[in-house]
């Protein structure tokens, strides 16, 4: 498996376990040598933490500022 994915076998060991420091290329295709790839959009698509995440980081609006009437006299 570790040949066909291009990784060593440590690496493969690591993602196994779950190692967060393993990168997702490598899940990508480790998925892809189990026929499995096409279930990342499935995954993605129900990821509500990952797109609450998502949005979190995006800029927020800014609140135009407005004169009072006591900044026009």
């Amino acid at each position: 498996m570790a040949a066909r994915v291009l990784v060593s076998r440590p690496t493969l060991r690591r993602l196994e376990a779950g190692d967060l420091t393993v990168s997702a290329v490598t899940l990508v295709r480790v998925l892809e040598v189990l026929a499995l790839a096409g279930d990342v959009d499935q995954i993605a698509a129900h990821d509500d933490l990952g797109h609450q995440l998502a949005d979190a980081r995006l800029p927020r609006p800014h609140k135009p500022l407005t004169r009072g009437l006591a900044d026009e006299l």
